[in-house]
C-alpha cells in the first residue's frame, strides 16, 4: 500500500469517528438518562399507632409498671364527639372517693373550668356516700373501678362477676391494674358497660414529686388522651398540686377538659 493511500484511509477513519461522536452527543442531550428505581423499594405510608396494653399500678398495689393502655373508650359518645377537636383531654381519677382528696381535686377542677371522670371503688363509695353526689353535682361523671380492687384476671369467675356487676353504677368500667382478658371484657359488656383504660400514667400514685407529674403529663398528652390520676389510695397532695399546674398550662394552650359520658 502506498503512503498516499494509507494517509487517505487514516483521514477517512478519523472523520467517521468524529462524526459518530457528534451524533452520540446530540442524542444524549435530547434524551437525558432516567434514574433507575430499585425494584425492592416500597412507597412509604403512615405507620399505624400501636395500641399498647397496660395496667393500673396504683398506690401499694405492687407489680411492674406496665406500658399505658388504650385511651378512648369504645362506644363512648363523649369521646367520639370530641374526635374533631384536636385539643381535648380526659382526666380521670381512680381509687376514691376519698373524704380529704376528692373535694380538693373537685376544687381544682372547678377553678379551671375542667371536668373529669372518677373511677370509684364500691367499698369507698359505700363508706363516703355523699361524695358521689358532690362529684356529679359539679358536672363530673363516675365510672366503676370494681368493689375492692382485685386483679380480675386472677380471681374465680363468681367473685369476678360480683366485682363487676355489683360495683358502682356506671356505663364505664376500669379494671384494676388494667388487667383484662376476654372473660373480663365479656362480663363488663354483659353488665352494660364499656371498658375504659388510659393513655397517660404520670405515676402520681408513687408520689415522684409535683413537677415530675406535671412534666410527665405535658410530655405525653396528645389528642383525645385519657390521663390516669388518683384521688384515693393514699396521700394525694402532689396530685392536687400537679393538677392545678397542668390544667393552667394546658388551658393556656387551648385544651378543654370534658368528662367522659359514663
Amino acid at each position: 500500500m502506498s503512503r498516499k493511500l494509507a494517509a487517505v484511509i487514516a483521514t477517512s477513519t478519523a472523520a467517521v469517528l468524529v462524526f459518530g461522536s457528534l451524533i452520540a452527543l446530540a442524542v444524549g442531550r435530547s434524551n437525558p438518562p432516567q434514574p433507575t428505581v430499585a425494584s425492592n423499594v416500597t412507597p412509604m405510608s403512615p405507620t399505624p399507632t400501636p395500641t399498647p396494653t397496660g395496667g393500673d399500678t396504683g398506690p401499694g398495689k405492687g407489680g411492674a409498671d406496665p406500658d399505658k393502655s388504650p385511651g378512648t373508650p369504645v362506644g363512648n359518645p363523649t369521646a367520639a364527639a370530641a374526635a374533631g377537636n384536636k385539643k381535648v383531654l380526659f382526666f380521670s381519677f381512680d381509687d376514691g372517693p376519698d373524704p380529704v382528696w376528692t373535694p380538693r381535686i373537685l376544687q381544682v377542677l372547678a377553678k379551671h373550668g375542667a371536668h373529669a371522670t372518677f373511677f370509684e371503688l364500691g367499698k369507698m363509695q359505700a363508706e363516703h356516700p355523699g361524695l358521689r353526689e358532690q362529684i356529679l353535682a359539679a358536672g363530673n361523671t363516675i365510672g366503676s373501678h370494681s368493689i375492692t380492687h382485685p386483679q380480675l384476671t386472677a380471681i374465680p369467675a363468681a367473685k369476678r362477676h360480683h366485682e363487676i356487676f355489683d360495683g358502682p353504677t356506671s356505663k364505664c368500667f376500669r379494671p384494676p391494674y388494667g388487667a383484662s382478658n376476654p372473660k373480663v371484657r365479656a362480663d363488663i359488656k354483659a353488665a352494660g358497660m364499656v371498658q375504659v383504660l388510659w393513655d397517660v400514667d404520670p405515676r402520681d400514685w408513687a408520689r415522684p414529686g409535683t413537677q415530675a407529674i406535671v412534666n410527665n403529663i405535658l410530655h405525653h398528652a396528645h389528642r383525645r388522651n385519657i390521663i390516669l390520676m388518683h384521688d384515693g389510695g393514699g396521700e394525694r397532695s402532689q396530685t392536687v398540686a400537679a393538677l392545678d399546674k397542668v390544667l393552667r398550662i394546658l388551658k393556656s394552650q387551648g385544651y378543654t377538659f370534658p368528662a367522659m359520658n359514663c
